[in-house]
């Protein structure tokens, strides 16, 4: 248990050498994710090794979250998936191979809908010699309504309010949101909240007031974590953001009265 939220930054162009690496670590970073949707395994190598040079400059051990691509949806149907999809793509499992050769510390399953699908990636990683945690991406309604099976099998959760915006109406996802980290927290399972928390910052040195209000009430709800995604992955400002993510954090954790579980 850690009394502080922990901070999640994507890696990628803007934040993929190990001199950025080390200044975000200072400057806040508990967890690097790598998202695998984009990029190729030498250059998500690359940012693992980065990642783990700059962490080993400071003394630290960073876990590096690998987020999956998932299912592709099915041509002409909107957010609809396409039902006769493996659990597990081609492409996802070339790419847990990869990162369990790598040495991940988490894997993210993207677009989830039920407990099978976690089921299914837990028995591929445990196929190939790893107990490698599993955080299932909460994006789709059927994942929402599926929520206590998932949360009662996943290691952790991850909302993750972009596509899960797509999936619900809109002025749904901050009550979902709150639902799963209650249920998480209950559980004792971490929880991450995702997606366009500084999005301004992508091209701005300073967010609006309503991203600082989303991060700041994140943590209220119980977040174990908050992430960056472009933000730090692909932004003109990816240090700036870090800088500011600590400050909204450690401003919100004043007021909070939870523990967290730490990834």
């Amino acid at each position: 248990m850690s009394s502080r939220a922990q901070i999640v930054a994507t890696i990628g162009p803007a934040s993929g050498n190990a001199a950025m690496l080390g200044e975000m670590l200072e400057a806040g970073v508990d967890v690097a994710r790598i998202n695998f949707s984009h990029g190729t395994h030498e250059s998500n190598g690359g940012y693992i090794d980065a990642i783990r040079e700059a962490a080993e400059r400071l003394g630290r051990h960073v876990p590096i979250i690998q987020d999956l691509a998932g299912p592709r949806m099915a041509s002409g149907t909107g957010h609809a998936f396409d039902a006769k999809a493996e659990c597990v793509t081609e492409k996802d499992l070339k790419d847990v191979t990869f990162g369990i050769e790598k040495g991940v510390d988490y894997i993210a399953q993207s677009f989830v809908g039920s407990l099978e699908d976690i089921a299914c990636l837990k028995g591929e990683v445990a196929r190939l010699g790893a107990k490698t945690p599993v955080i299932a991406k909460i994006e789709r309604r059927e994942a929402v309504d599926a929520i206590d099976g998932i949360i009662g099998i996943a290691d952790a959760l991850m909302v993750a309010r972009g596509d899960l915006g797509l999936s619900v109406p809109v002025e749904d996802v901050p009550f979902i949101e709150r639902d799963i980290i209650k249920k998480a927290r209950g559980a004792g399972k971490p929880v991450i909240t995702a997606t366009q928390m500084l999005y301004t910052m992508i091209d701005n040195p300073q967010p609006t007031r309503a991203e600082v209000t989303d991060v700041a009430f994140a943590i209220l709800l119980g977040s174990d974590a908050v992430m960056l995604s472009e933000e730090t992955a692909r932004g003109e400002y990816p240090l700036q953001a870090v800088l500011m993510m600590e400050r909204i954090v450690s401003r919100a954790e004043a007021s909070a009265v939870h523990t967290t579980n730490s990834l």
